[in-house]
């Protein structure tokens, strides 16, 4: 292995080391714990190091992020694998809301905190477009605008996801707002908006 190549991975993982880091220390404690000094510590490196890597919090919340729209990819394919149709809406539906409830502070940082990932854009990263990918594979079947559809499902299941999360509405209802939510998507497959006049 050539020093360039050494170096490179060495790198490779001091960034691994502060995003895990970071992820723990906002699971434990939340995002506001999260300090590039606290972080120094945590990982035992001075603060330049740190800044040698990312530019600031919010670059790092940033790389957090895209860690977990990698994530929630793996998880939405897993629930749509098998299974077709209003099944494969449903099954989506739950593993979308699973993943923001099992992981607040990650679904944080993918949705709630600024950063600068740019979503619906030319220069949108890979790993948003795969998260959005793996949505519009189930809402297809059911739309002609589908890029439209799609953010319309992504809000509702966000929406539920933030109004479950901060406990304004009852988790044990998850399964019956799940099935108005892929019904209205079953709707408008028979009533689409590109007819109406």
């Amino acid at each position: 292995m050539s020093v360039t190549e050494r170096k490179s991975r060495q790198r490779a993982e001091r960034e691994a080391r502060i995003i895990a880091a970071a992820r723990v220390i906002a699971e434990r404690e939340g995002w506001d714990a999260v300090t590039v000094r606290r972080l120094a510590d945590e990982i035992e490196y001075s603060q330049p190091v740190l800044y040698s890597h990312f530019e600031n919090r919010d670059a790092i919340v940033a790389a957090v992020a895209v860690e977990g729209f990698q994530e929630i990819t793996v998880a939405l394919q897993q629930a749509a694998r098998g299974s077709t149709g209003q099944n494969a809406l449903e099954n989506v539906a739950m593993a979308y809301l699973g993943f923001a409830l099992r992981h607040p502070a990650l679904y944080e940082a993918m949705f709630i905190l600024p950063t600068d990932l740019r979503f619906a854009e030319a220069e949108t990263r890979p790993e948003l477009r795969a998260a959005f990918d793996a949505l519009a594979s189930v809402v297809a079947p059911f739309c002609v605008d589908v890029e439209v559809m799609t953010e319309t499902f992504w809000a509702a299941l966000h929406g539920l996801a933030e109004l479950e999360r901060s406990g304004r509405i009852r988790p044990t209802a998850r399964a019956e707002r799940i099935m108005v939510v892929v019904r209205a998507l079953l709707v408008s497959r028979d009533n689409p908006l590109e007819s109406r006049s």
